[in-house]
């Protein structure tokens, strides 16, 4: 990918991706103690297990897709992890493995293997449901009786998406 606007572009794609895990990381560390175990409803996941299935579902898409950034899947997608200290860095290596696998799919011209028109539609469809998931950990912290203060969470939530560089 040589022509400059199209590199700008796709550089400014990827850092929407890194802003969407570091908000994701970051509402992660705000969570209040205990709140890993939060559920929306009783036969809902916990927090926990949304934030193991996003990794989980990161994971798949890559090694469905560009499977020559693959990492190692999970033995379990909706994982109780209780230690917040453990899920962070497997968010952030899930991220980089998407990360990597659209920008070198984009330089390259190489199409996805399985999914997507386009390598870019990866990272759009990561967002999404990320995004629906961050609303169902809002909505279980709410029904937990735990919310997070828009003073707390914008921040690091929408701060994040908004600001300059």
């Amino acid at each position: 990918m040589s022509d400059a606007p199209d590199q700008r572009l796709l550089e400014a794609l990827l850092d929407s991706w890194d802003r969407n895990n570091a908000i994701l990381v970051n509402l992660l560390r705000a969570l209040p103690e205990g709140a890993l175990e939060a559920r929306a409803t009783e036969s809902s996941p916990s927090i926990a297990q949304l934030f193991t299935h996003i990794h989980y579902v990161r994971l798949v898409f890559v090694l469905e897709d560009a499977p020559e950034f693959a990492r190692e899947l999970p033995m379990e997608e909706w994982l109780a992890e209780r230690d917040a200290g453990r899920i962070a860095p497997m968010l952030n290596d899930s991220a980089k493995a998407v990360r990597d696998a659209v920008k070198s799919r984009v330089e390259t011209g190489q199409a996805m293997n399985l999914h997507y028109d386009h390598p870019i539609l990866l990272l759009q469809h990561m967002i999404w449901h990320e995004g629906y998931h961050h609303g169902q950990i809002k909505l279980a912290l709410k029904v937990a009786g735990r919310p997070m203060a828009d003073e707390e969470a914008g921040p690091v939530t929408w701060g994040v998406w908004m600001r300059k560089k």
